[in-house]
């Protein structure tokens, strides 16, 4: 099973985070500040990422969404709200279309399908032969912008010490699975109330691809976090985190 951790009280509503490829659920660590003290919190780490076993590549979504469900029934939890970032959010999607267990879904700097398919088996290939370190130079732009890293230089480098940390396994059997990751045309299914966020300054995953996932989801609302690169919920958790909440608190309220 997919390593975990739970903040917040035993009775609430349960609210899962997932998180972006190379990251672990230390991604997280802003939104369960301010969301623990009335949710039921579950974090988890992705196959090879963080405490979570290595497991043979190639993965799917379906794979990665059929580790979180595991791990909520290892919990009895029946209904929770899902927010994801990037594959995460992918994860979001998948989980949404395919089981009925969604309260709402938060979807962060994803897409319905992401850039450039073939280029994800190549990079999974580089990783395998050279570790994930091959991959942290990149990041400065695409994580974070570089006002942040200049801003909160011990948060960003935290953040690389994520990928650092990564299995290249791990890591490449997620790429594979982005690299086929595509639910198009079965948006427009997906009942749940939905919002989906966007990093004003985010390469990976730009407007216009996220857009794109509200525009499919019927009802979706769709906002721009400014001066954010891909791993926003880190970036500008302070927006990010007042976005949900009233996601969350108007899902309650209705």
């Amino acid at each position: 099973m997919i390593h975990y951790t739970v903040d917040g009280p035993d009775d609430a509503e349960v609210l899962v985070l997932g998180p972006s490829i190379g990251t672990s659920l230390g991604l997280f660590d802003a939104q369960v500040a301010a969301f623990a003290d009335r949710w039921r919190v579950v974090r988890f780490d992705l196959r090879g990422h963080g405490g979570s076993p290595v497991l043979p590549g190639p993965y799917t979504v379906a794979d990665l969404a059929g580790d979180v469900l595991e791990l909520l029934d290892h919990l009895r939890v029946r209904r929770f709200h899902y927010l994801g970032v990037s594959i995460g959010g992918a994860i979001g999607q998948w989980l949404a279309l395919h089981s009925d267990r969604l309260l709402t879904l938060t979807i962060c700097a994803s897409a319905a399908q992401f850039a450039d398919p073939p280029q994800w088996p190549a990079r999974a290939a580089t990783v395998r032969a050279q570790g994930t370190s091959v991959m942290v130079p990149s990041r400065l732009g695409t994580w974070f912008t570089q006002e942040f890293a200049e801003r909160e230089p011990a948060e960003a480098e935290r953040l690389l010490d994520m990928l650092r940390a990564t299995a290249a396994e791990g890591y490449a059997g997620c790429c594979e699975a982005i690299g086929t990751f595509d639910v198009r045309d079965e948006l427009g299914r997906i009942t749940v109330p939905t919002l989906v966020l966007a990093g004003g300054d985010d390469p990976a995953t730009p407007i216009d691809t996220v857009r794109a996932i509200a525009d499919g989801i019927p009802g979706a609302s769709f906002a721009v976090v400014p001066d954010a690169a891909h791993l926003l919920t880190a970036e500008r958790p302070e927006v990010v985190n007042a976005m949900v909440a009233d996601h969350l608190t108007r899902r309650v309220h209705a």
